[in-house]
C-alpha cells in the first residue's frame, strides 16, 4: 500500500509539474505576443525611385565623375521640362501587386485589401500589374482570388497579369480574368482541369480488426471516404461532382478568353510560355522585369502590399497548422482541387 501511495504521489507530482510548465509557457508566449504585436498595414513602394537610385549608383561606379554629373543634370532637366508641358509621368500610375499562391490561396486575404485600396484612388488612365505565381489548389479559395481581379476589371481598370514562373489550374483561373497576360518563355501555364484524390485505409483496418463507423444525414453528405468501404455509387457521385466543377471552370475561362479552343486547352495539360502563346493562353512572351522597366519611362510605379503582423503565438500556431495541413491536405474529402 505504501509503495502504491509513493508511486501515485510521484506520478501526480510529475503530472502537476508538466501542467505547470505548459501554463507558464502559454503565459510567457501570450505576454510576449502582446508586447510584439504590430497592427496590419498597407505598404507602398515607389519603384521609379528604386530604378533611379540603381541608375545613379551604377553611373557613379562605372562612369567618370564629370560624365555622371552631366547625365544627372540632363535627367533633372528632362523631368522639369516634362512637368511644364503637362506630360509628366506622374499623370499615369501603374500599381504593382504580388500574389504567391498556395493550396488554400491564403494570399487572397491581403489581395482583397490591396484591391480595395487601389479602387479608392484609381482612374481610367491607370493600370494594375499582377505578378502571379500560383500552382492552384482548393476551388472556392481560388475562385475568390479570381474575383478580386474581376473587381478591378469591373471598375474599368486595365489589368495585366505577369507570369514569370507558373500560373496553373486555379492560378490560370486568376490570370485569365486580366486584359492581357504576359509570360516568361519557360513559365508554366494551363492545367485547366480538376483533381480529387485520397488514400483508402479500409483494407488495412480490416486486417487489424478495426471497424469504421460513419453516420450521415443526406444521401451525399459524404461520397468516398478514407476509412470506410467505398461503393461504385459513391465513386460515380464524386466523378459527377468533379465533372461539374470542370464545366464551371471551362465556362469561366471561356467567358474571359472567348477565342480559346477549349477542346484543346481544357484537358488538364500544361504548356510553357512560348507554346502557351500559340495556344492563345498567353498574349506575349515577356518578363515582369522588362514590363516594369519600360513602364517606368512614362508612368509612376507603385508596389502595393498589405501585410498583417502576426504575434509569436500566431506564427507558432500557424506553423503547426501548416505542418498538419501538408500531412492531410491530399486526404481531405469533399474539396475538389484545381
Amino acid at each position: 500500500m505504501n509503495e502504491f501511495l509513493i508511486e501515485y504521489s510521484l506520478f501526480f507530482a510529475e503530472s502537476l509539474t508538466f501542467v505547470m510548465v505548459v501554463v507558464v509557457l502559454v503565459a510567457l508566449i501570450s505576454m510576449f505576443s502582446r508586447k510584439n504585436r504590430h497592427p496590419e498595414k498597407l505598404e507602398i513602394k515607389n519603384l521609379n525611385r528604386r530604378y533611379d537610385d540603381m541608375r545613379t549608383l551604377l553611373r557613379s561606379h562605372v562612369l567618370p565623375s564629370k560624365e555622371a554629373k552631366k547625365l544627372a543634370k540632363q535627367d533633372k532637366s528632362k523631368r522639369k521640362s516634362a512637368r511644364k508641358k503637362g506630360d509628366d509621368r506622374d499623370s499615369r500610375r501603374l500599381y504593382v501587386l504580388n500574389f504567391h499562391g498556395d493550396v488554400k490561396a491564403t494570399a487572397v486575404a491581403s489581395l482583397r485589401e490591396e484591391v480595395t485600396a487601389i479602387l479608392t484612388l484609381v482612374d481610367s488612365r491607370d493600370e494594375v500589374l499582377l505578378r502571379l505565381e500560383n500552382t492552384g489548389g482548393i476551388v472556392h479559395e481560388h475562385g475568390l482570388a479570381a474575383s478580386q481581379v474581376e473587381r478591378l476589371r469591373n471598375a474599368g481598370v486595365h489589368v495585366t497579369v505577369a507570369v514569370d514562373k507558373v500560373a496553373a489550374s486555379g492560378g490560370y483561373m486568376m490570370a485569365c480574368v486580366a486584359d492581357r497576360i504576359i509570360a516568361a518563355p519557360f513559365a508554366v501555364v494551363g492545367s485547366i482541369g480538376v483533381l480529387a484524390q485520397l488514400p483508402n485505409f479500409n483494407q488495412m483496418l480490416k486486417r487489424h480488426g478495426v471497424d469504421f463507423e460513419q453516420e450521415t444525414a443526406g444521401e451525399y453528405k459524404r461520397t468516398i471516404t478514407m476509412f470506410g468501404e467505398n461503393t461504385d455509387k459513391e465513386r460515380a457521385k464524386l466523378r459527377e461532382q468533379i465533372e461539374q466543377t470542370h464545366e464551371l471552370f471551362k465556362a469561366f475561362v471561356a467567358e474571359h478568353r472567348p477565342n480559346l479552343d477549349l477542346a484543346k486547352v481544357a484537358t488538364g495539360e500544361i504548356w510553357y510560355g512560348t507554346d502557351a502563346v500559340d495556344m492563345g493562353l498567353v498574349d506575349e512572351i515577356r518578363t515582369s522585369d522588362d514590363y516594369l522597366l519600360d513602364a517606368s519611362k512614362n508612368a509612376q510605379l507603385y508596389e502595393v502590399a498589405y501585410t498583417a503582423r502576426k504575434s509569436f503565438s500566431e506564427r507558432l500556431l500557424s506553423g503547426i497548422g501548416t505542418a498538419v495541413d501538408k500531412t492531410f491536405e491530399s486526404a481531405r474529402e469533399g474539396l475538389a482541387r484545381f
